[in-house]
């Protein structure tokens, strides 16, 4: 029997979110048919980046701290704040363990749009059909643990880098699909049944919903791995329904190929909130250079979680 967490327990998800992007990290762009024959199954290292160790996070990670650190230092959401950190990130190698080695393309043209440009925070993210890669998804999950968040903050904190009305329900419905596994003692299928109900409701005259259909009508007996936020979502939410522990779910969601950190990265996340941080493998967190700043943000996060 699982534990359940009725309020905050932010090092679950957010350690499953870093270790499911660690094991992501080495062999991230290899394609579903070679890891078929030489599966993840351990954390490895020196992989698609030659130089990176065993234990690495990627920007996945980095966004998601520097999300964190934005939110519980300003004890608010403060949109500039939170680009400022991201160009610390980008630019200086801030929330990383080493050195900055990855960012999409809608991400550091969002950021060199605010930087350059002197364009607002909220009117630095792109809205093109292109323009819905994951990189907002991959790190919206701190959202999940503040008690009122409403939607409108959620798609603000997307369009910061992707602000195409399809990356911002994306990024609605994980964070639904997170809160309720934080609130409810419920089977994954029903936590995700729930938040679509509310999604499909709140945005019922958007034409954008069409493309959520296939989560929708749970029709996720094949899916694809790619930098595209449909996919990816699609990804973690098969994952953890064809898995029974956390371990499973973000080794296979990994092992999907192409953009394995983070479609690794967004499965950890619910895994680590579901099975609880017990349930993550001591090996990999052992692994994992800056673990301890992780869990002192995770707790300085959850102290104002709970003051809010």
């Amino acid at each position: 029997m699982r534990r359940i967490y009725i309020f905050m327990k932010v090092k679950d998800g957010i350690c499953g979110f870093v270790i499911g992007d660690a094991l992501g990290v080495p062999v991230e762009f290899k394609p579903k048919e070679v890891l078929e024959k030489d599966p993840v199954k351990d954390m490895r290292g020196y992989g698609t980046y030659e130089d990176v160790p065993p234990g690495s996070w990627s920007d996945d990670t980095s966004m998601t701290l520097a999300t964190m650190a934005s939110i519980a230092d300003r004890k608010s959401i403060d949109y500039d704040d939170i680009m400022n950190e991201f160009l610390q990130w980008y630019e200086n190698g801030k929330y990383t363990q080493d050195k900055r080695f990855d960012i999409g393309i809608t991400t550091r043209n969002a950021l060199e749009n605010y930087r350059y440009n002197d364009t607002p925070a909220l009117k630095s993210g792109f809205n093109g059909e292109r323009d819905n890669g994951n990189g907002s998804l991959m790190r919206i999950l701190p959202l999940a643990y503040l008690k009122d968040v409403d939607y409108e903050t959620i798609e603000n904190i997307s369009s910061l880098t992707h602000a195409h009305k399809r990356s911002k329900i994306a990024c609605v419905l994980y964070v639904e699909i997170a809160k309720s596994m934080l609130e409810n003692d419920l089977e994954i299928r029903k936590h995700v049944e729930n938040s679509c109900k509310k999604i499909k409701e709140h945005y019922k005259d958007s034409q954008e919903l069409s493309k959520f259909e296939r989560i929708f009508n749970d029709d996720l007996d094949y899916v694809k791995s790619s930098g595209y936020v449909i996919n990816t979502l699609e990804c973690a939410i098969h994952c953890m329904q064809t898995t029974s522990n956390y371990r499973d779910a973000v080794l296979k969601a990994v092992n999907l190929g192409a953009d394995t950190d983070t479609t690794g990265a967004i499965c950890g996340g619910l895994a680590g909130i579901y099975y609880g941080f017990d349930a993550i493998p001591v090996d990999w967190l052992e692994q994992i250079d800056q673990l301890d700043y992780v869990l002192e943000l995770c707790e300085k996060y959850e102290a104002f979680c709970d003051e809010s």
